[in-house]
């Protein structure tokens, strides 16, 4: 794995896709491309881009021999530091590679993916998932940086020193994964118990969601004013941002911003990022966003939607927004995502375009269900007036003799919570009722 010390030193990248259907050329490319991207954010230099049909999987190259060759060749004459491959590589496989190219490192997407996540994580439940994720795909991968130990091991049977150091990394590892494991498993208790807390004072609360680069950020920044962290490079959002903003009608809203999804994002990585992603799961409402510029917006958000699944979020009340409308220049491209997004909204956060009719649209999201209502409260409720007061749009507060009379825009869900202290609008009498008006 490429640390900051040896990323700084890796000048040439080759890039390789492989690929063994002819129909799925066009995809290929596609995902090399996104690969030079992922490579960029690390700041490596991309000298080459390389397709690569084969007829089958090979075990040891998992391409043909010949080609391997070919390629391993071509990487040392032009003194490249690094093969990197869209495909993800067994570790013999990398093994075999380096071996037939001595001197270049041979990695693939999922390690590029760690390695950027390793850079960007800030937070301490962040950096555990990573350090998690890391270990896991190191483990088995050990022996790339002992290939020394063939000779030290002391013949078939034998229990020499270099067999001896490698097991030792093993359980150093092994026993890493368990920390981290435990670990982590603190940090999620603690997140478990400050989202029960914001639970009791239940603000609505939407989560963006999308792929990579979209936008999520820095439409975090536009709603809310928050001075959030904005680069246009893949995952530059790894660690959730929750901010509280206000609506147009007063009403209160948590909005948070996830880390972004990738094509053929490591499995080990949706599990790792599981707490962080969690957000999506817990949310009232989902804003996909998705980049309009893009010719392969429709698999973007496949991709989003294959991952919400697998969390859990797929069935969440949805707004897709589509931004980035001002660098599409054909008319019809806008034209076709209406038709399969009706109810979409389409917005430009560069120029300000669609940004207040999309505001309108998470007012409505955010008030569904919700209603006026009155409430008596008695003197020694100064608590629960104060939690109204963050939790709520209050309309209208009166003082009276023996406690306060509150008018006030609640959620369906809120509106459980104050029960006990609800007029009836005909009789008077406190309890649950009807709302003043919806």
């Amino acid at each position: 794995m490429l640390d900051n010390h040896e990323t700084k030193m890796v000048q040439r990248a080759l890039l390789v896709g492989a690929y063994i259907d002819s129909s799925a050329k066009a995809e290929t490319e596609s995902l090399l491309a996104e690969l030079e991207e992922l490579v960029d954010t690390l700041g490596i230099p991309v000298i080459e881009r390389m397709l690569v049909f084969h007829r089958e999987q090979h075990a040891k190259f998992l391409i043909g021999s010949g080609k391997a060759e070919e390629i391993a060749a071509h990487a040392l004459e032009h003194k490249l530091d690094v093969i990197i491959f869209d495909n993800d590589l067994t570790p013999s496989q990398q093994r075999n590679w380096e071996k037939i190219a001595p001197g270049v490192a041979v990695i693939d997407r999922q390690e590029v993916i760690l390695d950027i996540f390793g850079k960007r994580a800030q937070t301490r439940e962040a950096r555990l998932q990573v350090e998690l994720a890391k270990l896991e795909y190191s483990l088995p991968r050990l022996t790339r940086a002992w290939g020394h130990l063939a000779r030290q091991g002391g013949g078939i049977g034998g229990r020499g020193e270099g067999e001896s150091q490698l097991e030792q990394d093993k359980r150093r590892i092994r026993n890493a994964i368990l920390r981290c494991k435990d670990e982590l498993k603190e940090v999620r208790s603690s997140r478990a118990t400050q989202r029960k807390d914001r639970q009791r004072t239940p603000v609505p609360n939407a989560a963006i969601v999308g792929y990579t680069n979209s936008g999520k950020s820095s439409l975090l920044r536009r709603l809310t004013g928050a001075d959030v962290f904005i680069e246009d490079k893949l995952f530059a959002t790894l660690d959730t941002t929750t901010r509280k903003i206000e609506l147009p009608n007063n009403q209160p809203l948590l909005l948070t911003d996830t880390v972004g999804f990738v094509r053929k994002l490591p499995h080990r990585l949706i599990e790792a990022f599981n707490a962080t992603l969690e957000e999506a799961v817990i949310a009232d409402f989902l804003i996909h966003l998705l980049d309009a510029s893009q010719p392969e917006v429709m698999e973007f958000y496949n991709t989003t939607m294959k991952v919400l699944k697998e969390l859990g979020a797929e069935p969440k009340h949805m707004l897709v927004v589509f931004n980035k409308i001002d660098k599409v220049e054909d008319p019809a491209i806008i034209a076709n995502l209406r038709r399969h997004f009706p109810d979409a909204q389409f917005i430009s956060i560069y120029n300000g375009t669609g940004i207040d009719a999309l505001v309108e649209r998470i007012s409505e999201y955010a008030s569904d269900g919700s209603a006026v209502y009155e409430l008596r409260l008695p003197s020694s409720a100064a608590d629960v007036v104060a939690r109204l007061h963050r939790a709520a749009k209050i309309l209208e507060t009166e003082y009276l003799d023996d406690g306060v009379r509150i008018v006030v825009f609640l959620s369906a869900r809120l509106a459980a919570d104050y029960s006990e202290y609800i007029v009836d609008r005909k009789t008077g009498r406190v309890g649950e009722q009807p709302p003043l008006e919806q």
